[in-house]
């Protein structure tokens, strides 16, 4: 085994799945936004709604496209650089993602052709459930996802048959019970990824005194569903702790920056964790809160690092940083939303500048919140690709040479480039110029244009609905 290929083969697999899984994870927020703004404009008949719908259908056909196009890569790198684990977890990884393209993807693919062509050709009915089975299909791809991911973090239902991992019950594999706290966790991730970027824009659409009744709708929808997500996702993080802790010890060590024993356990709050040494340095931690964490108990023994051979132990700075990080993001944007939506119930949010700053700029956290939360899962997992039954070093392409990893991670790094700059830099556009007066020509009602609120606005031609 090539030591280096090794590691540029996992540096180009986090570089691209990195890319990668910021694109789903909005795309599934803004699905379920735009089902609800549908919904919204048929309960409510209010134009606003269907200006946002038709505004947020652009943004949600370049993150769609940006998703696929780097999904496919994914693929191509199992076979590339890690085909040993490909033909051993192929019985159950196959058939798995193949459930997500004949279920998710169907249902994403076919029904999202109905919201960028069908807006006078079908039934306002037809049109609102071709909204929500998209949603559902960008639910049902993180869920294929999640039970592929789970697996290989809790592999159960399987037996070795001639080298391979083959399925010997697919109930303990699709209902893996980790399956049910990491999806929900995911889910709600993607939500908040959503809320806030939904939030953020019309807070920047406030402070630039533009579109103002959807800038309004915006902000206080994305502030009023992330101040009821936050606390439930916390619920669900500490759930997918539990399974880390009984599961993956020696992951919930190296997260918890734990190197000996302890009983009670302390909480290290704040450290920079020494692994020649074994030990912390500049530490601070609350005394019995690991074991509250940990256990719910006052008095339980937490279990250390050093209970575990060194190379069974997983890099410790990744994992402790990363998940600080996350927790830190999550309660900033509990704070904003909370507040943000106590303001606008007494009327005030618009008036708050300072504010309006605070949930603009927040925009970047739920990505940030949702990159460190996958370091978190799959740093602290190594040595193992498959828990406890395959190792990383194992897994990859024998006689894969080093230039041949290096050149593909530049080539990669370089259609990444490219392709991503275009597509990052037409969000951009399409965010600056925000919402357009509805053309009635699209709909089956006329919904009257409103006065430009800013010089140059204008209404976007039907040739760039979805980022054709």
């Amino acid at each position: 085994m090539d030591a280096t290929a090794l590691l540029l083969s996992r540096l180009q697999f986090a570089f691209t799945i990195s890319f990668h899984i910021i694109f789903p994870a909005f795309s599934i927020g803004l699905a379920a936004w735009l089902a609800v703004l549908e919904a919204m404009h048929l309960w409510t008949g209010k134009p606003v709604f269907r200006t946002l719908f038709q505004f947020w259908l652009k943004v949600f056909g370049v993150a769609f496209g940006l998703g696929v196009v780097s999904g496919v890569v994914m693929a191509f790198q199992f076979g590339t650089n890690w085909s040993v684990l490909s033909n051993m977890s192929g019985p159950i990884q196959g058939p798995l993602l193949s459930y997500e393209t004949f279920t998710a993807f169907a249902l994403e693919a076919g029904f999202f052709g109905v919201l960028i062509f069908g807006r006078k050709r079908v039934a306002p009915w037809f049109y609102m459930f071709s909204t929500t089975m998209v949603a559902l299909g960008t639910t049902l791809s993180a869920f294929w996802i999640m039970v592929n991911n789970s697996w290989m973090q809790v592999p159960v239902g399987y037996i070795v048959q001639n080298g391979q991992f083959v399925p010997d019950d697919w109930s303990k594999i699709i209902f893996n019970s980790v399956v049910w706290s990491r999806f929900p966790h995911m889910l709600l991730a993607s939500y908040l990824t959503g809320a806030f970027c939904v939030a953020a824009s019309g807070a920047w659409y406030l402070l630039q005194r533009k579109c103002r009744p959807e800038a309004l709708v915006m902000l206080r929808m994305g502030l009023f569903l992330a101040a009821v997500l936050v606390p439930i996702q916390f619920v669900f993080g500490h759930l997918v702790g539990d399974y880390v802790h009984d599961f993956q010890p020696a992951k919930f060590a190296a997260i918890e920056g734990r190197w000996h024993d302890e009983q009670p356990a302390g909480e290290v709050l704040i450290a920079w964790p020494d692994p020649a040494h074994e030990t912390n340095r500049y530490e601070i931690k609350i005394p019995i809160l690991g074991s509250i964490i940990g256990s719910m108990s006052l008095t339980s023994k937490e279990i250390g690092l050093t209970d575990f051979p060194p190379q069974d132990r997983p890099p410790v700075l990744i994992p402790f940083a990363s998940f600080r990080i996350m927790v830190g993001c999550g309660m900033i944007m509990l704070a904003l939303a909370w507040l943000g939506s106590y303001l606008s119930v007494k009327h005030r949010l618009e008036r708050s500048r300072l504010l309006l700053w605070g949930v603009f700029l927040s925009f970047p956290l739920p990505f940030i919140a949702i990159l460190t939360g996958w370091y978190t899962a799959e740093v602290g997992r190594q040595p193992w690709v498959i828990y406890g039954a395959l190792r990383t070093a194992q897994a990859m392409t024998p006689f894969l040479t080093a230039p041949a990893a290096l050149g593909s991670l530049i080539l990669f790094g370089a259609i990444y480039l490219f392709i991503f700059s275009f597509g990052v830099l037409y969000l951009y556009r399409l965010l600056r110029a925000g919402p357009s007066p509805y053309s009635p020509e699209l709909s089956h009602d006329a919904t009257p244009n409103r006065p430009m609120s800013l010089a140059g606005e204008h209404p976007t031609p039907s040739f760039m609905i979805a980022g054709e």
